[in-house]
């Protein structure tokens, strides 16, 4: 594995998590705290839950994505929820917590692979941040300001309010929440063109461990590219973001096509891979392989080739009949639309469907158990490699794969610019998902997404293995616990944020010393010694 660390440096660990404010929690001077240090005007009763609350689990579940712990949260070890309204309920359960040794665990309201923003092996208060939802556009200015806990629906229906010219490029699921999404480098398909969500961000508020609020200017810019793509939980609470919007046309092209293996899946599979990376900056294409069951009920692999453009569907016939002819487009397979109507049809809503279902939030958890992975891959997989990857597949009862087109302005900035290092040289990033309805049926699943995992290892990224840290995965490289040390996180580190995890440890040396944000894919606080 490439040394993360240069040789001229010695790497110190300043504090371990398993150090770090050893104090034992005290949740009666926890809870007094809080009442303490909020006001009359924004009193904090109505924004804090104990197991004592009739409503406790309600809240706990609205917001929990993943059966295995929605399913039994008293596993969670949460001693009290805080709902915060107000960014006075945000400081005082920063402070507060610190200084009862009690941990938090941020929840923005949307989603979390691995749930490691609202379980815990140790006593902890989840920080709920889905009410601290106001969102302001600056069309003049092509501008917007928006609370971590609104959802990327919310965001991008408000700008389409006062603008159909101008958007976000961040990802195409409405539910997403705000705050992870951009502080982990959130992506999607507007990525070629414009890059990531992190690249257009030019400010940001953040809660320090001392419970102050801090903005760009008295961050330093280092604590702020290190909230860019090296995710915030680990420096700070990130109250809101101010970002730049950018253009584009009022008429904008969706495709969705299927193919099966038997209709030359494979093929067109292959192709796809050799010349997308030379398609338009203007287009995306999606190719999500799956599980399907057809006409004749035999279980089967499907490529779905969804695609965005910016442009005509004329244009956009024209530029993939020529490279990919394969995929057979053909102009009724096109959709003209708007770029907020575009939001619907990538989350499978009829064309013409009402853009107010982006503002809906999940109430409850009623969702099927899952396990995700993720890869980069940096040359063709080869056909016989397909033709493995789709034979495991169909032992699963059902799984998917996106693989999510690179290239465009992302070949053109700097692995340095954020702390998100993942840019040139990548054909596409890869989401593996397998779900199932039967919790007997877990061990089985988890064990053939490893089997996949393997699989797939001769044809992504090595030395290391690259990972995305908005795609997280507590297999990578740390163990489920809380004790994560700085071992453990040179590994999953250097997966997900390669030569930046150096820079990244040295700035949480310095705004969080005694480690106070921390979970089990934390970055620790180090630094380098000549």
């Amino acid at each position: 594995m490439k040394k993360v660390v240069s040789l001229l440096y010695l790497i110190v660990l300043l504090v371990s998590i398993s150090d770090a404010k050893a104090t034992k929690p005290n949740i009666g001077n926890f809870l007094e705290c809080l009442r303490h240090r909020t006001t009359p005007q924004n009193p904090i009763n109505e924004a804090l839950y104990t197991p004592n609350n009739s409503t406790f689990l309600s809240s706990y579940i609205s917001y929990a994505k993943k059966k295995t712990y929605s399913s039994n949260p008293n596993v969670t070890k949460a001693i009290a929820i805080v709902a915060a309204k107000h960014e006075s309920h945000v400081q005082a359960t920063v402070v507060c917590s610190n200084s009862n040794g009690i941990q938090i665990r941020i929840r923005s309201g949307g989603h979390d692979f691995e749930c490691l923003s609202y379980t815990s092996s140790v006593p902890f208060v989840i920080l709920d941040m889905h009410d601290l939802r106001s969102i302001t556009v600056d069309v003049r200015n092509k501008k917007a300001w928006v609370q971590s806990g609104a959802t990327l629906g919310e965001l991008y229906v408000k700008i389409a309010e006062r603008s159909k010219t101008l958007a976000f490029p961040a990802g195409v699921c409405p539910t997403v929440g705000v705050g992870g999404h951009f502080s982990g480098g959130g992506y999607g398909n507007l990525i070629r063109k414009y890059g990531l969500s992190v690249d257009h961000v030019v400010d940001a508020q953040l809660v320090d461990a001392n419970g102050k609020i801090l903005n760009r200017a008295s961050m330093g810019e280092d604590l702020f590219w290190a909230i860019g793509g090296g995710g915030g939980a680990s420096f700070g609470v990130i109250l809101s973001w101010t970002i730049n919007l950018v253009d584009v046309p009022e008429i904008m092209t969706v495709f969705k096509v299927n193919k099966t293996l038997e209709q030359g899946a494979t093929d067109v599979l292959y192709k796809w891979q050799l010349v997308s990376s030379k398609f338009p900056r203007e287009l995306f294409v999606r190719a999500m392989p799956q599980t399907i069951i057809d006409w004749t009920g035999n279980k089967t692999i499907a490529v779905v080739f969804y695609a965005q453009f910016q442009g005509s569907a004329k244009k956009l016939v024209e530029i993939v009949n020529k490279s990919l002819p394969e995929l057979g487009l053909k102009r009724e397979d096109c959709h003209e639309m708007n770029w907020i109507n575009t939001v619907t049809f990538w989350n499978n809503y009829p064309v013409g469907t009402s853009t107010s279902v982006l503002l809906d939030r999940p109430t409850s958890q009623s969702g099927p158990y899952f396990k995700n992975k993720s890869d980069y891959v940096k040359k063709p997989i080869p056909k016989e490699g397909m033709e493995k990857i789709w034979k495991l597949m169909l032992k699963f009862e059902n799984v998917w794969m996106q693989w999510n087109l690179y290239g465009g302005v992302m070949d053109e900035i700097p692995a340095n610019a954020t702390a998100f290092p993942h840019r040139k040289g990548n054909l596409f990033k890869i989401l593996y998902f397998a779900l199932w309805s039967d919790v007997n049926n877990t061990a089985l699943n988890l064990r053939l997404m490893k089997e996949l995992y393997q699989l797939t290892e001769p044809y992504v990224s090595s030395n290391p293995r690259e990972a995305f840290l908005n795609y997280r995965d507590i297999d990578v490289g740390s163990n489920p616990s809380d004790e994560t040390n700085v071992d453990q996180a040179q590994i999953y580190g250097s997966k997900y944020f390669l030569g930046n995890l150096k820079k990244l440890m040295e700035v949480k040396a310095k705004c969080d010393p005694e480690n106070f944000f921390r979970y089990e894919q934390s970055i620790p606080p180090v630094r380098a010694i000549m």
